[in-house]
């Protein structure tokens, strides 16, 4: 079933809602979407990684309760955990980046394993916490690079540091439902998310902000592989997910699971029909050329199965991989414009919400 904005209100209004990694891309959206749903939202996250970002450039740390911490610090975890008393928890914090997990995997494993066990221990010290997600990647699965989807049921294990630290962290999960959670009082799910675009991600080595900086400079995009293929969509499919998994399973036991979140079979498109997407979206005789770099090892095939939430919620994605696209680069362009990105975000979110 399709829930409205005013059933998503009327849940998360005054709500106590905990977002690690609040000052990422993902992490800002989510903040914007509670808030301005009139949920009482704490973030707890390092400075924003890159510089601009989304966090202040649309000013979302003024409507929030926001926290400057590392997840891989416990104590003050825990303090935040004791003051909030948060009712719902979203565990976004971590390092994202494939080819930085290769330079410092000792970070990447300390942030996305530990950070997980350090999250889950507030957690379970917590009884105010009713439910809580862990959003990990589409990157989990022993990755065979075969046609079909991988399913909930598959199994996991990471090729890259990065891929393999967040399958740890899906392991870390289970174990602690497991072990330690009385699920009536405590529900916990995963959901594996597949890769996110959209207004605002100033990240390094992701292929739409790198085409981004190339257009805005007036330059020639350079992709480094083509030819891989990724299941693409815009960065409110997935937050509409989350809050989605996080409602139903604080109000029955049932929801709560591991969840695949992905777009159609149709919107698994290579690298280069996404910079194609992108050229033809930004206009201005932008152009892109293929400059392989002999990087570190990166899948080149990943596709979901996502008929599991699809059955469970009644779930669709609402927007194919050139709309997608289309809303980044409005968004992009009301930011070089100067505009109130606040604005601009509190537009397209409600138009999707409402139904693209």
């Amino acid at each position: 079933m399709a829930h409205t904005w005013d059933t998503f209100c009327a849940f998360y209004k005054g709500k106590r809602v905990l977002v690690t990694g609040h000052t990422g891309f993902k992490g800002s959206w989510l903040c914007r979407i509670l808030t301005d749903m009139g949920a009482q939202v704490t973030g707890y996250a390092k400075e924003p990684p890159t510089d601009p970002n989304l966090f202040y450039a649309a000013n979302i740390h003024e409507a929030m309760d926001s926290v400057i911490g590392d997840i891989r610090d416990l104590e003050h975890l825990r303090q935040v955990f004791e003051r909030v008393r948060p009712e719902l928890v979203f565990h976004l914090a971590a390092q994202p980046i494939v080819r930085d997990s290769y330079k410092d995997p000792v970070c990447t494993y300390e942030t996305n394993v530990m950070g997980t066990v350090y999250l889950l221990e507030c957690v379970r010290h917590t009884d105010s916490v009713r439910s809580c997600l862990n959003v990990t990647t589409d990157k989990v699965y022993d990755n065979k690079e075969w046609e079909y989807g991988y399913r909930e049921c598959d199994p996991l294990d990471g090729y890259d540091p990065y891929s393999n630290s967040k399958s740890c962290s899906e392991l870390v999960t289970h174990s602690y439902i497991k072990s330690f959670f009385d699920r009536e009082q405590c529900r916990v799910s995963t959901a594996r998310a597949g890769n996110v675009i959209g207004g605002g991600d100033f990240a390094n080595d992701r292929i739409i902000p790198d085409c981004i900086r190339a257009a805005a400079a007036g330059k020639e995009i350079i992709v480094r592989n083509p030819y891989s293929v990724r299941p693409y969509q815009h960065v409110l499919e997935p937050l509409y997910v989350y809050l989605t998994i996080a409602m139903k399973q604080y109000e029955d036991l049932f929801f709560s699971g591991c969840y695949n979140v992905g777009p159609n079979d149709k919107d698994c498109v290579s690298t280069g029909v996404l910079a194609d997407l992108f050229c033809k979206a930004w206009g201005q005789d932008c152009r892109w050329s293929n400059r392989y770099d002999g990087g570190p090892h990166e899948a080149s095939f990943l596709k979901l199965d996502c008929s599991r939430i699809k059955k469970v919620f009644g779930w669709r994605p609402r927007m194919d991989v050139g709309q997608a696209v289309e809303w980044t680069v409005e968004w992009t362009k009301a930011y070089l414009a100067g505009e109130e990105m606040g604005e601009v975000m509190d537009r397209q979110i409600r138009v999707f919400f409402e139904g693209v």
